[in-house]
């Protein structure tokens, strides 16, 4: 998400980094580049419009205009703009409530809500330690039930048992009963959906709403509908009382006009923010973070967390204990971390989370153009094509070895080539982050950040 608008206000911001002054003109060519950047990212015009006025005010007040460095001020200007108007701070989910606290899903069809639930179930009983159990109140697609039941298997929750012949509010009479006496914490019902907003679908969801009296209506919508999304929002949240929003299919949006518009338009904070269909593809959504990222500051703090939940402890403690030792970085753990990331959810994932200017003379557009997570797999394959002596003393791939691995892994030996360089710098790199492998690599790199998780403003 984002990619096209972080291109765009990137190469705008970094014009200004450096003015050691900055003018009237300045600042208004600036805006004027920062307005097209927005509409372009499909980003509704009242919010651009709001935006855009609220920075000129700031950028030709005395704020920047009598700053010793206003370029570096100006782009914090646009960062808080930007912040607010996502919201500013990162909203909780509502469980100071007794117990089940109800979390009613709603939203058109093919939004992601049945997806959305099974995630948002997995979140809470992994990170939040939380008993939740789901149901399906959508009699109209059978096959809605059977994918929850199979979300709900999956991720380790209970399920609810619901068919096609039966009411919705009967369903969920009977899911808060349960719910009630077996004492869990959260209760998450998944409604039904329409292709477009009626009033029979409205009429439903509202009917189950003043019944629940839910602890969260999270409207869930699909981020690649654009400025359709906070439309779409809106008309939800003048029936029900929304709380806030989870946008789904956001490694699908290259614009996020949907994430920069929800809030201003609906008044209801994003909540989440899911990608892909993996069930622990669901992110807390951080303004802040989201803002550094936009201006290509990166969201490393975001990155570190991620790192934390996914990469075996026991690994990393031995590798670093390995590398201090003096007994070297072999092909073994660079499998083993090549590996954890495609657990993380990818390579594209941690890149999109890296600051822009990390690349060095490369753009980081541009490593993503020539990254992906087939080229993870096929390092993959030829590590694993590697005798095991070869895997411990990488000084052993001469000539003819690289030669035997390459068609071995089905590649030409240039990639092998190419993967040993890879190693190389990534044993000298381990080196010098004293072998935490991705971990501490990561940690080194926050180290080194300001708050918020951006890059410094040069």
């Amino acid at each position: 998400m984002f990619e096209n608008l972080t291109q765009r206000l990137s190469d705008t911001m970094n014009k200004l980094r450096g003015k050691a002054r900055m003018t009237e003109e300045n600042v208004r060519e600036a805006l004027r580049e920062v307005r097209v950047s927005l509409l372009e990212a499909d980003v509704a015009l009242p919010v651009v419009q709001t935006l855009i006025e609220r920075a000129k005010v700031r950028g030709i007040g005395t704020e920047v205009m009598k700053s010793l460095t206003p370029g570096q001020s100006f782009v914090k200007v646009i960062r808080d703009e930007l912040m607010l108007m996502m919201g500013s701070t990162t909203s909780e989910l509502n469980l100071k409530v007794a117990p089940p606290a109800v979390f009613l899903l709603a939203g058109l069809q093919g939004s992601g809500k049945t997806t959305s639930a099974g995630k948002l179930a997995k979140y809470l009983k992994e990170r939040l330690k939380k008993r939740v159990l789901l149901v399906s109140a959508d009699v109209y697609r059978p096959a809605a039930i059977e994918q929850l039941r199979t979300l709900a298997a999956q991720v380790g929750a209970d399920f609810q048992p619901s068919s096609a012949d039966q009411k919705p509010l009967d369903i969920v009479a009977a899911a808060l009963t349960r719910a009630r006496q077996e004492l869990f914490d959260v209760l998450i019902v998944d409604t039904a959906g329409r292709l477009a907003i009626d009033e029979v679908m409205m009429a439903e969801v509202k009917a189950l709403h003043q019944f629940l009296k839910p602890a969260e209506t999270l409207f869930v919508v699909d981020a690649m509908t654009g400025q359709d999304a906070a439309n779409t929002a809106k008309a939800f949240a003048e029936t029900l009382t929304l709380t806030g929003v989870i946008l789904t299919k956001t490694d699908g949006d290259a614009r996020g006009g949907a994430a920069l518009s929800v809030r201003h338009i609906t008044g209801r904070p994003i909540k989440f923010v899911g990608s892909g269909e993996k069930t622990d593809a669901l992110e807390p959504f951080h303004p802040d973070r989201v803002a550094a990222r936009i201006l290509g500051m990166g969201d490393v703090m975001s990155l570190v967390e991620q790192v934390s939940r996914n990469v075996d402890q026991d690994k990393a403690q031995k590798l670093a204990e390995k590398v201090m030792g003096g007994k070297g970085f072999d092909f073994n753990d660079f499998k083993d971390q090549l590996q954890q990331m495609q657990n993380m959810g990818g390579l594209a994932n941690i890149l999109d989370k890296l600051p822009m200017n990390l690349g060095g003379k490369l753009p980081m557009a541009e490593i993503k153009a020539r990254m992906d997570d087939k080229l993870v797999k096929r390092m993959i394959a030829i590590i694993s094509s590697m005798t095991k002596k070869e895997r411990r003393f990488p000084d052993l791939l001469n000539g003819s070895r690289r030669a035997r691995i390459a068609k071995g892994s089905g590649v030409q030996p240039v990639e092998v080539n190419n993967l040993v360089k890879q190693f190389e710098q990534m044993q000298r790199m381990m080196k010098k982050m004293s072998g935490g492998g991705i971990k501490g690599m990561l940690k080194g790199l926050n180290r080194r950040m300001p708050p918020g998780g951006g890059m410094p403003m040069r």
